[in-house]
């Protein structure tokens, strides 16, 4: 969905266990809190806090 990044937090290199939050975003003004669905590594981060985000954009990529 469409929204702005409120917050991001992990780093790239860290290791994430599931249930972790990993981003806030707002949309429609409310804010969705993402987490990790399983144990993973961060990659990638490809947005960072006030970056506006359009339909189906990349937060983060794991490894």
């Amino acid at each position: 969905m469409p929204g702005l990044v409120v917050s991001i937090s992990v780093a790239e290199g860290q290791e994430v266990k599931a249930g972790e939050t990993l981003a806030v975003v707002e949309a429609m003004k409310m804010e969705n809190v993402l987490r990790a669905e399983r144990d993973l590594t961060i990659a990638k981060l490809n947005a960072k806090p006030g970056d506006s985000l359009a339909v189906d954009a990349v937060i983060m990529e794991f490894a």
